[in-house]
């Protein structure tokens, strides 16, 4: 997902998409730790879409204080 795409979202659905994609992770790391999965570059993928998500999430919490 790309960060023009995420600045679309409102700040619920931001969270919403946090917690699924961090689900998405647990389960990845589950099944990549019982046998290798074939591409193991969706670990890191899901780790930095969770990072743009949460990223964009503080901006709009700090420019809310200002």
């Amino acid at each position: 997902m790309k960060t023009s795409e995420i600045k679309e979202l409102s700040t619920a659905e931001i969270q919403e998409r946090i917690a699924t994609e961090s689900d998405a992770l647990v389960r990845l790391k589950m099944n990549h730790a019982v046998s290798p999965i074939d591409n193991p570059q969706s670990i890191r993928a899901s780790r930095r879409t969770i990072a743009r998500l949460s990223t964009i999430l503080r901006q709009r919490q700090i420019s809310e204080t200002k």
